[in-house]
C-alpha cells in the first residue's frame, strides 16, 4: 500500500476528532494502531520515517498527530485529553517539565520496557524524567543552553571568548560601539529570550544559579527568593536592556533571538543547540563566522545551563500500552538520536555519542557539551509537580516586570516571595 502522509494546520476551536484526523498515516496490513505526537517540521519528519520502520518491522500502524506549534497550547491539550482519560493519543511528546506536571497520567516505562533501557544515558536526564521512582518518559534528545558568538568580530577586535557574564557584558558593549562607529548601526551586543514565558524562566534560573543562588524552593519547602544572587542577576539583566540588548528582546522567544543573531545583527546570543545547524546552513549570513561556548558564569564560577530537551511518554489511558512503549523505545534508541545529532544538531542523551566521530564531524561543538549537560540545572517540576506552571509563571512574570521597568527589583522580589510561599503551602501537590 502506498503511504501518503498528510499534515494539516492546527486550528483553534477545532474538535478533537479533527485534530486526530490531521495525521500522517503509516499504514501496515496487520497489528494495532498507535497514535503519537512528535513535534513539528524536521523533527516530525524524522519521527515519521523512524515510525515507518517500526511499523514495517512489527506489523503495527502508527499515526503521527498534528499538534499546535505552541508548547503552551500543546500542554493544555494534553491536560484536557489526559484529564478526561481519553485514549485518543497513545504516545505524547513531553517538554522537560511535563513528566512532573502530567506524571499521574503517564505509564511507568520501567514496567513496560527492558530494565536496561536507560543504560548509557545521562543520569541528569533520566532523573528529570523519573517521578516518585517511576520512569515517566524516555528522552528523544536533551538540551543545554549555549553562548553563541561572532568569531569574526571577536577576532577583529582582539577580544577573548568571555567566561563570565560581566566579561560578556563588557565585550558586547565594546564591539557594539566600535561596529556602530564604523557604520554598522543595526548591530547589538547580546540577544536572549526575554518574553514573559518559559524561556525567560530558564534564563533567570541560569543567571541566579551562576551567581550562587538556588531555585527559590527546596525539597523541604523552604523559600529563598530575596538574596544577593537573585539581586545581582536581575540588576545585570535590567542593565542590558537598551544598552547591549534591544528593547525588542523583551518580546523574543528562541526563534526571534536566532533571527537577529543569524541576520548578523548581534555579537552574542543565548540559545539552544538546534540553532547551530541553522547558522551553518547554506545562505546563512553568518555561516562560518559563529562559535559556541558554555553559558557564562557568575560570581560563583559555575557555568550554568537549564536542562532542556524533549521526551516521549505513554498515556495511562492507551489501549495498547505495550506496543506504545515499544514505539517509544524505537524512536528514542541510540541510532535515531545519532541521526538527529548529525542532521539537526540536537544533543543526544547517550553519553558515548558526545565522542562519536561522525557526530563531531557534523557538529563539532557537541564534543564540548557533555559537561554542561551533566551539570545542567533541572527546573523543579519533579518537586512541585502540577504546581509547576504557577511556579514558572510567577518567575517569568516578575522578571519581565523588572526588565520592562513596570516594577522595581524590591517590588518584584517581594511579590515573587509571596508566590513561592503560596506554592510551598500547597505542599507540592
Amino acid at each position: 500500500m502506498q503511504h501518503r502522509p498528510r499534515f494539516t494546520r492546527w486550528m483553534h476551536g477545532a474538535a478533537l476528532g479533527a485534530a486526530l484526523g490531521a495525521t500522517a498515516s503509516l499504514v501496515h496490513a496487520q497489528g494495532v494502531t498507535i497514535n503519537f505526537t512528535c513535534g513539528s517540521t524536521e523533527q516530525a519528519e524524522h519521527c515519521q520515517r523512524a515510525a515507518e520502520e517500526w511499523a514495517q518491522q512489527t506489523g503495527n500502524r502508527a499515526n503521527l498527530i498534528s499538534m499546535p506549534n505552541s508548547s503552551t497550547e500543546q500542554l493544555a491539550l494534553y491536560q484536557q485529553l489526559l484529564g478526561s482519560q481519553a485514549s485518543d493519543i497513545d504516545v505524547i511528546l513531553t517538554d522537560t517539565t511535563w513528566p512532573g506536571i502530567l506524571g499521574d497520567h503517564l505509564h511507568d516505562l520501567h514496567q513496560l520496557l527492558p530494565g536496561d533501557i536507560t543504560s548509557g544515558q545521562f543520569e541528569t536526564v533520566i532523573a528529570n524524567n523519573t517521578i516518585d521512582g517511576e520512569l515517566k518518559a524516555m528522552p528523544l534528545y536533551t538540551d543545554a543552553s549555549l553562548l553563541y558568538y561572532r568569531e569574526d568580530l571577536l577576532e577583529k577586535y582582539d577580544r577573548p571568548v568571555p567566561r563570565t557574564w560581566d566579561e560578556m557584558t563588557d565585550t558586547a558593549a565594546y564591539i557594539q560601539q566600535r561596529e556602530r562607529e564604523e557604520g554598522n548601526r543595526g548591530i547589538w551586543g547580546f540577544v536572549f529570550q526575554g518574553r514573559a514565558y518559559e524561556g525567560l524562566t530558564c534564563n533567570l534560573l541560569e543567571w541566579v544559579v551562576s551567581e550562587g543562588g538556588g531555585l527559590f524552593l527546596d525539597q523541604d519547602g523552604q523559600v529563598d527568593v530575596d538574596n544577593p544572587a537573585t539581586r545581582r542577576a536581575l540588576e545585570r539583566a535590567h542593565g542590558w536592556i537598551d544598552t547591549i540588548s534591544p528593547r525588542g528582546t523583551l518580546s523574543y522567544v528562541e526563534e526571534q533571538s536566532r533571527g537577529v543573531f543569524q541576520s548578523g545583527n548581534a555579537v552574542f546570543m543565548r540559545n539552544w543547540p538546534y540553532v547551530w545547524s541553522l547558522t551553518q546552513s547554506e545562505g546563512s549570513p553568518v555561516r562560518g563566522k559563529v562559535g559556541v561556548a558554555p553559558v557564562p558564569s557568575g560570581s560563583s564560577g559555575r557555568h550554568v545551563s537549564t536542562l532542556g530537551g524533549w521526551s516521549l511518554a505513554v498515556s495511562r489511558y492507551s489501549r495498547h500500552p505495550k506496543e506504545a512503549a515499544e514505539l517509544v523505545a524505537y524512536l528514542t534508541r541510540r541510532e535515531n538520536q545519532k541521526y538527529r545529532a548529525i542532521n539537526l544538531s540536537y544533543l543526544p542523551s547517550y553519553v558515548d555519542l558526545f565522542e562519536d566521530p561522525e557526530v563531531l564531524e557534523a557538529a563539532p561543538f557537541i564534543g564540548t557539551m557533555r559537561g554542561p549537560v551533566e551539570q545542567a540545572v533541572a527546573r523543579p517540576a519533579s518537586l512541585v509537580k502540577t504546581l509547576y506552571p504557577r511556579y514558572s509563571n510567577a518567575i517569568f512574570d516578575r522578571t519581565h516586570r523588572v526588565l520592562t521597568n513596570e516594577a522595581s527589583i524590591d517590588e518584584a522580589l517581594e511579590t515573587l516571595n509571596r508566590d513561592m510561599l503560596r506554592i510551598a503551602r500547597r505542599g507540592f501537590e
